[in-house]
């Protein structure tokens, strides 16, 4: 397949390509304050910044939704069939990015588009019960379709001290619990492992109700063979047949570990959850 760059949507490659097949990203630059964040470095580091920005290419956020909509027609049957993920440039579900992402997410749901938010936030989902945030797009109406569609994710590293403006690890979880029990699909990026022990026990914390668990080192950092090796087969035995694993190459090939020898649980880059 030819490779798509869209201003809007695209097909991710490296390390970024293990995640999703294809993404969106409005914005540039992030509050949550992430020590660790691989955006900070490299080929973004010259235009990041601590406050999420509009990609210089849209004239504003009704004209991104423009953009959004041309190229998400222009590729339909990829993305009905592989999903869309939301993103790798910023956090989809800041108060300055969740409008927008509310207004594609309804595009995609109508056009039968799949979606993965990837998050470190929970101040959008209110009281007791799910409750979205609708009222941000002039809608009053509860989100009681395309569950099935829908698959959110939280990143969970168990070290708050490096995500001081995210809300807390466990404050994600129970999100996950939440959203899980009203019916969407859940996910997990165990991304990146701070330490096996903190990494296994956010783990350990989301059984039952976590869909799939993809899981990463510290871009740069170099493990212990032997550790990541036990690591990875305590992994696999706590979550058991409850959810699929993504062990990320680099994971694996730092613990000495073909792919090929990992059980049924365990699936490749190309797993698809929203045909499960």
């Amino acid at each position: 397949m030819k490779t798509y760059k869209g201003k809007a949507i695209y097909n991710p490659s490296g390390k970024a390509g293990e995640y999703s097949q294809w993404a969106c990203n409005f914005y540039t630059g992030c509050s949550n304050g992430c020590t660790y964040c691989y955006c900070k470095k490299g080929v973004m580091a010259s235009t990041w910044s601590d406050k999420p920005k509009l990609k210089a290419c849209f004239k504003d956020e009704n004209h991104a939704l423009e953009v959004f909509k041309k190229e998400l027609m222009a590729n339909l049957p990829e993305l009905q069939k592989h999903g869309l993920f939301f993103s790798f440039t910023t956090d989809p579900m800041l108060s300055k990015t969740i409008t927008l992402t509310l207004a594609s997410l309804r595009i995609c749901n109508d056009n039968f588009v799949p979606v993965k938010i990837l998050t470190k936030r929970t101040d959008w989902i209110g009281g007791t019960h799910f409750a979205f945030p609708f009222d941000k797009l002039n809608q009053n109406i509860p989100f009681n379709f395309g569950r099935n569609r829908i698959a959110f994710g939280f990143t969970l590293t168990g070290h708050d001290e490096l995500e001081p403006s995210a809300s807390p690890n466990e404050d994600r979880i129970e999100a996950m619990k939440k959203l899980h029990n009203a019916g969407f699909k859940t996910w997990a990026s165990i991304e990146p492992i701070i330490s096996f022990y903190s990494s296994f026990q956010m783990i350990v914390k989301t059984i039952g109700f976590c869909d799939l668990y993809k899981i990463g080192l510290k871009s740069g950092v170099k493990y212990d063979k032997q550790d990541a090796k036990y690591f990875i087969e305590k992994v696999i035995e706590a979550v058991g047949d409850s959810a699929k694993i993504y062990f990320k190459d680099s994971l694996l090939e730092q613990a000495g570990i073909n792919r090929e020898s990992l059980p049924q649980t365990c699936v490749g880059k190309d797993y698809n959850m929203f045909n499960q």
